[in-house]
């Protein structure tokens, strides 16, 4: 019986893992839509994502950062340009602190 149990349970996670990459998600790149925000909050977006981008590239993205500038991207697709700022600011500076950490010194625990 345990057997039995196992190799369904076996079969089950390997169908749902085949069907996990299916999933179809938008572009990260694409263009966000200009109409409704000002000209500072969709330069603000721009300098973030550049910076998120470029933390993510360098394995230094700060959870936060990522979390700030998806924020930034909704707001932005509202039309609110003042939370586009507030969240785009964060965001870089999050990614700019991620880059930072990459020239801490290395701690070692032990021998």
């Amino acid at each position: 019986m345990s057997k039995v149990l196992l190799a369904l349970t076996s079969a089950a996670l390997l169908g749902l893992s085949g069907c996990a990459g299916t999933e179809t998600k938008p572009a990260d790149t694409a263009p966000m839509a200009k109409t409704g925000i000002s000209a500072e909050a969709q330069a603000a977006l721009s300098a973030a994502q550049a910076a998120v981008k470029d933390a993510k590239a360098k394995n230094a993205l700060w959870t936060t950062a990522d979390a700030a500038l998806k924020a930034a991207e909704a707001a932005a697709a509202k039309g609110d340009s003042d939370t586009v700022i507030k969240e785009a600011k964060l965001a870089s500076d999050h990614a700019k602190k991620g880059l930072a950490q990459l020239n801490y010194p290395m701690l070692k625990v032990g021998n």
